[in-house]
């Protein structure tokens, strides 16, 4: 590459070397430069523009590519390197090409830093000095002004030395800002803005400084070029950041401004005009209307920076510089450009700005923020779409403060859209990915949800909405840690939340308090009738649930019982925070106000799940000591509501339940908040001995009386707070203590309380001495009313019974309370999460409550294994009203009717015994239905439903039977005696007197049945009572519903079979016969078995059966046969042979009894074989041409193929093998062996001999004994016949099973209320 030299040729022969100097770079090769000929050059009108622009870049290129070469080169001579610094000022002045000017801009700017010479900077400064004091213009002065503003900038000490030694030149600098060049007065501006920027400022004249922030508004205001006025709004935005210069800008007045300028009046012409226009009126010039005036502008820079400089000039002092801007309508403004802008910084800025001016009153008093909502809601939406989330978030956080500061007098949301849209805002910022952003949306919405921001009517499904968006955001947060508890202030703005827990704890306070106001809105609305019933909903609304009060309440409970509680104890679990806890309380409590319906399961779900145990550690934890008050008062309020609905739910006997309420809230009222022990010292407060207190209510006793309570309830919800027998202990002590005092009583629910806890702890503490017991009979007896202090639990009921001495004076009490409780517990009210699903199942499921009702009753009772019980419950069922004294009866049912470990006859029969000798005198005295007998009345029917019940499951063979029986006679006489005073309509008392009858007839032991049935033969009352039942089903001139109910025309009848059985038996004397009607009987087994009930069928063959035994001859019944049966008279020699029965009575009869072994019912199966057994042995013993033509009709054989070609059970059931056997027996030619009983056989070694019960083994070894002997057509081979001896030996040598699926269970069974003796339905043999 080629060298370059500069120099002057003409010249350069006179110059010193030493002036010189050679360059090497790889850039420009060789490069010579002589300072003294560039020196010349430049000083020389001659030498043109462009040599000296090139011998400027020489020197240019020295002093980038050899640092210190110049420097040592001006610095042989001092004068010469002064002259250079003049030559470069001079040509500032005298050169007008602008690429030149920048060299030699450059040039000094290079050479002044390499030198770093004070001396050199003051030179130049005392130059400029110089220069601006001898023109009389300042034109020119530009590239002057740009020299000295990247000096100052680039000077290390440059601009502090400016600002204390050169006074002069400042006063120049400010003058300068007069001149009309808005080219220079920006060169001048650039001057002060390095002046500012820097440290030097801070040592600016006073007068100085002042002098420029009012040149500068006066500046500002008259700036027409774009330079100009960024250049002014530069300096503007550093000098607000200075409190000084703030002052001095918000404060300027025209006297002011005319003051300053006078004190630097020049006689030359330009400072006179300088002068006559600093005296021109600057009202124009007044800061907010210079800055509103920007905001007016087209360019977003300057709207920027005119919202920075109102935030900064805010920031400093709001209360007194905010009227000024809000005065000169500086908000309206910016609301204006948030509505037509997206820009992210003018955003930023204007958010800013106004988050400043809300805090000054004047702000709402002027509208301001009605004027704006709908712009700042609209730009929200905006900033929403950008990535910026800083702006999103100072975005919410002028709505929050807009929201939380607009007065309520003036209404934001008059109508429902605006409400709407702003909801809509928030719920986009509550939604945002950051949760910072989220943060300040909850915020937001937290001063949303006050009264005076919602809209007419009231938009309950978007508040409802946003507790849902703030919910679902809850699967974010990261539980909280020790490390990470910060204050419970309100985390508005984003300072320190770095790490994720922070976060998530401003996060969850913020929504915990964002939840608290929805609570209270919705409290405040359901508080005004106005608001609750939403009167102004358009009427195409009005019909949708989802904007009701009632919805909201839900959609918070719903919330807060799926969501917030787990969630917030989750974070909370390690790390408790006051603040949050206090809120959180707080929201619990608000939910006991919204949804009273639905607060008993919310209430014992909370307990349930140890709210109990959790408040009160948390009281003990961080409220000991007087700290935290107000989360105190938060838990405080959460545990007296929980227990007061807790105990609202009781229901005690008497009448002083609400004022128990009362009593408890009054405790809790006054010593909860005292309560802030941890649990372990609980015991040794409780052991204290405070002494006498005046007040019920206030004291250190009425605090134990507290902890009592507390512990009642909580263990009622299985929450056990302390150990049982801690608990047994510390109750026993308290009683003991309050006793010892005398004169202080235990209130009625804190003893309830004791009661409670001492039974529900008693099984794991040691028994009571009878100091103790003493202590509590005495506590206990204090009280008026035992029923107010009871509680239904079994634990209670076991408590009073396991001790005498309780027992004695209280076990009948707590007996009676317990069965008195115990329906209503049972069908307590459902649940809010399973009603709607127990409604749809009602009525399916009511008869299966019903059946389970008696045991229910009786799972506890029958655990206790104490006579006195037992007596207690017979004096209920003998003395009590009809519902006290069934429930007693339906625990006796159980306890007596089952399976016995005791002799319960030693106690219970002699009882009833008494009492039916009082129902006897009292019939006989008075008559049933009198006054006197009500008792008698209510009570007779359930002493003889235990009766029966008794008698049915006390077997003859028992000896308890064989000891009493001079006991069950007299039980039988008075009971016979009784049914047959009785008048017919009483169906309650002889339903169960007939039963108790049959059952004493039918389970009486050999012995004793010649007694039996002797004394109720001779009983023309109970004769009478039975003809009067049996006479009135059969009458055809009665309406259906003056006949008799079908269970007791069914125990009639089997009562009377038994008798015409046993009388037949034993040839017992009968004084009164009853006539029966065989033709009505026959009818209904033939025509009307469909309308019929089953058990009464089977009731009208039992007595056919024993009838047909006896030849229908008995001095028991007379049979009176009807036209229908006996046929048309005079009889023939067959029909008198069967008379009453006749050949057409008994062919209509083996027709019924055809079709009711075709039904599927056990019983009337058995029945109906049974009495065609008789049948048949009736007609053999009179007509054997009628038994034989009676099992030879068709349809007998039409009967076996419908019964065999069932499915598989029925052919092995024992009364179909029965049936074959019997028309075997009868030589019917209906049977044949194949199919019929080859499908018999079949199914026999299908199912095995041992699979078969006993009964069924029997009757299949009946029919097998009659297949081999009798005749069967057509005959069975021999194959056959060696598979019947097979079989006949797997019976004879196997052991059928106890029971199988075609047996019958063993005594009485229970059809409703109809006891039936099985026994009496067993297949006959014979």
């Amino acid at each position: 590459m080629a060298s370059r030299e500069i120099v002057h040729d003409k010249i350069h022969f006179r110059h010193d070397p030493k002036w010189s100097c050679g360059l090497v770079s790889a850039e420009s090769g060789g490069l010579l430069v002589c300072v003294a000929c560039v020196m010349e050059m430049i000083e020389s009108e001659d030498v043109a523009s462009v040599r000296k622009s090139f011998a400027l870049s020489g020197i240019t290129e020295v002093l980038k590519c050899s640092p210190g070469a110049m420097r040592d080169l001006l610095q042989q001579d001092h004068r010469v390197l002064m002259r250079f610094t003049a030559s470069l000022l001079g040509m500032l002045h005298t050169v007008e090409d602008l690429t030149t000017l920048e060299k030699v801009q450059q040039v000094l700017v290079q050479l002044l830093l390499e030198l770093q010479s004070e001396v050199s900077f003051r030179f130049v400064l005392d130059e400029i000095q110089k220069q601006l004091s001898d023109q009389h213009s300042l034109k020119g002065f530009q590239p002057i002004f740009n020299l000295l503003g990247t000096l100052v900038e680039a000077g290390r000490n440059v601009a502090h030395i400016l600002v204390t030694q050169y006074v002069s030149l400042l006063e120049c600098l400010c003058s300068a800002l007069l001149y009309p060049d808005e080219g220079l007065k920006a060169s001048v501006l650039y001057v002060w803005l390095k002046l500012f920027r820097g440290s030097a400022a801070q040592s600016l004249p006073v007068a100085i400084r002042d002098r420029v922030c009012i040149l500068l508004l006066q500046t500002l205001a008259n700036a027409g070029s774009p330079q100009l006025m960024k250049s002014c709004v530069g300096l503007l935005w550093l000098l607000v950041q200075l409190a000084e210069t703030v002052s001095v800008l918000m404060n300027c007045t025209d006297s002011q401004i005319m003051c300053h300028e006078n004190q630097s009046i020049h006689t030359n012409n330009s400072q006179i005009l300088s002068q006559t226009q600093e005296q021109q009126s600057l009202d124009c010039c007044h800061l907010p209307l210079i800055l509103k005036q920007l905001l007016l502008s087209g360019d977003e820079m300057l709207q920027v920076t005119s919202s920075k400089c109102i935030a900064a000039v805010l920031v400093h002092a709001p209360s007194q510089y905010s009227a000024p801007f809000i005065q000169a309508d500086i908000p309206e403004f910016l609301f204006d450009r948030l509505a037509s802008t997206n820009s992210e910084m003018l955003l930023w800025s204007v958010y800013s700005c106004l988050v400043l001016l809300t805090e000054d009153p004047l702000f709402f008093s002027q509208c301001h923020s009605v004027y704006g909502i709908e712009s700042l809601v609209r730009s929200l939406k905006e900033a929403q779409r950008l990535s910026n989330l800083e702006v999103q978030k100072q975005g919410l956080l002028l709505l929050t403060e807009i929201l939380e500061r607009q007065p309520q007098s003036v209404r934001l949301f008059p109508s429902g859209p605006g409400f709407v849209a702003a909801s809509e805002a928030v719920v986009t910022g509550v939604s945002s990915s950051c949760l910072l952003v989220a943060t300040q949306g909850v915020s937001a919405a937290s001063a949303l949800f006050r009264l005076n921001h919602q809209s007419r009517p009231v938009q309950y499904s978007e508040v409802g909405r946003l507790v849902e968006a703030i919910t679902n955001r809850f699967s974010e947060l990261s539980p909280l840690s020790s490390t990470h508890r910060r204050s419970s202030g309100i985390v508005r703005r984003s300072g320190g939340l770095g790490s994720q827990a922070s976060r998530s704890e401003g996060f969850l306070l913020q929504a915990l308090v964002c939840f608290q106001a929805a609570c209270r809105l919705a409290e405040e609305c359901a508080s005004d009738p106005v608001l609750k019933e939403n009167a102004f909903t358009a009427p195409s609304k009005q019909g949708h649930t989802e904007d009701s009060l009632e919805s909201l309440c839900r959609c918070l409970l719903h919330c807060c019982d799926s969501i917030w509680i787990p969630t917030v104890t989750r974070m909370l679990e390690r790390a408790p925070n006051a603040g949050m806890l206090q809120y959180f309380y707080s929201i619990l409590s608000s939910q006991f106000t919204l949804l009273p319906s639905l607060m008993p399961d919310f209430a014992n779900k909370l307990a349930s799940s140890g709210f109990f145990r959790l408040a009160l550690e948390h009281k003990g934890l961080l409220c000991a000591g007087d700290r935290n008050p107000d989360l105190n008062a938060s838990c405080c309020g959460f545990l007296q509501k929980l227990s007061v609905c807790l105990l609202s739910q009781s229901d005690p006997a008497s009448g002083s339940h609400q004022s128990d309420v009362e009593e408890v809230e009054n405790l809790l009222l006054y010593n909860l908040p005292s309560v802030c022990w941890r649990l372990s010292d609980w015991p040794s407060l409780l052991c204290e001995a405070p002494g006498l207190q005046l007040c019920d209510y206030k004291g250190p006793r009425a605090t134990q009386y507290c902890v009592v309570i507390m512990l009642h309830l909580a263990l009622q919800q299985g929450d056990r707070l302390l150990p049982d027998q801690t608990v047994f202990s510390s109750v026993l002590w308290l009683l003991h203590s309050v006793q010892e005092q005398g004169s202080c009583v235990l209130p009625r629910s804190v003893l309830r309380s004791a009661l409670y806890l001492l039974a529900v702890t008693q099984d794991k503490s040691p028994s009571l001495d009878r100091a103790h017991l003493n202590c509590i009979s005495k506590a206990l007896s204090s009280c008026q009313s035992f029923s107010s202090l009871y509680i239904h639990h079994p634990a209670l009921l076991h408590f009073i019974c396991r001790y005498p001495e309780l027992a004695e004076k209280f076990g009948a009490l707590v007996l009676e309370l317990w069965l008195t409780k115990q329906t209503q517990h049972t069908d307590a009210r459902p649940s809010m999460a399973d009603e709607q699903e127990k409604c749809e199942k009602k009525e399916g499921h009511a008869g299966e409550r019903q059946e389970q009702k008696p045991v229910i009753e009786t799972v506890e009772l029958l655990t206790l294994k104490y006579p006195t019980v037992i007596l207690t419950l017979l004096d209920m069922l003998c003395t009590r009203e009809p519902p006290l004294a069934e429930r007693a009866l339906g625990v006796l049912e159980v306890l007596l009717g089952g399976q016995r470990d005791y002799e319960v006859d030693l106690c219970a029969k002699p009882r009833l015994l008494q009492a039916l000798q009082r129902f006897s005198v009292e019939i006989v005295g008075h008559g049933l239905g009198q006054g006197h007998t009500t008792q008698a009345v209510n009570s007779l029917p359930l002493v003889l439903k235990l009766l029966s019940v008794m008698q049915a499951s006390d077997p003859s063979s028992s000896s308890s039977y064989c000891k009493t029986d001079e006991l069950h006679f007299k039980l039988l006489y008075h009971v016979s005696n009784i049914a047959g005073k009785l008048t017919p309509t009483n169906v309650e008392s002889l339903l169960p007197a007939f039963s108790y009858l049959y059952c004493c007839l039918s389970l009486c032991p050999a012995h004793c049945a010649d007694r039996a049935v002797s004394m109720l033969l001779s009983n023309s009352g109970l004769m009478d009572q039975l003809q009067t039942v049996l006479s009135s089903s059969s009458a055809p001139s009665l309406s259906p519903s003056a006949c008799p109910p079908s269970s007791l025309l069914c125990c009639s009848q089997l009562l009377l079979s038994s008798l015409v059985t046993l009388q037949h038996v034993h040839s017992a004397q009968v004084h009164k016969s009853i006539s029966w009607s065989l033709d009505a009987a026959v009818e209904r087994l033939l025509f009307r078995k469909r309308q019929t009930d089953n058990l009464l069928l089977v009731s009208y063959l039992r007595l056919l059966q024993a009838l047909l035994d006896v030849d229908l001859v008995s001095a028991v019944v007379c049979v009176s046969p009807g036209s229908d049966v006996v046929g048309p008279t005079p009889l023939g020699v067959q029909d008198g042979a069967l008379y009453p029965l006749s050949s057409r009575g008994a062919q209509c009869l083996s027709t019924a009894l055809s079709g009711l072994l075709l039904q599927k019912h056990e019983l009337l199966l058995r029945a109906s074989v049974n009495c065609l057994s008789s049948l048949l042995g009736f007609l053999q013993r009179k007509s054997d041409i009628s038994a034989k033509h009676a099992v030879c009709q068709p349809w007998t054989r039409f009967l076996l193929y419908c019964l065999l070609n069932s499915e598989d059970g029925c052919l092995l059931h024992p009364a179909i093998l029965r049936l074959i056997t019997l028309l075997l027996q009868h030589s019917s030619t209906s049977v044949l062996w194949e199919p019929d009983l080859l499908q018999v056989m079949e199914a026999g070694e299908r199912t095995g001999v041992k699979e078969l019960s006993r009964e069924a083994a029997q009757a299949l070894r009946l029919l097998l004994t009659q297949i081999q002997s009798g005749v069967l057509q057509p005959p069975p081979t021999e194959e056959h016949k060696q598979r019947v001896r097979n079989m006949m030996e797997a019976i004879s040598v196997q052991t059928p099973a106890k029971s199988g699926s075609a047996g019958l269970p063993s005594n009485v069974m229970h059809a409703g209320d109809v006891l039936i003796c099985l026994s009496d339905f067993t297949l006959s043999t014979g």
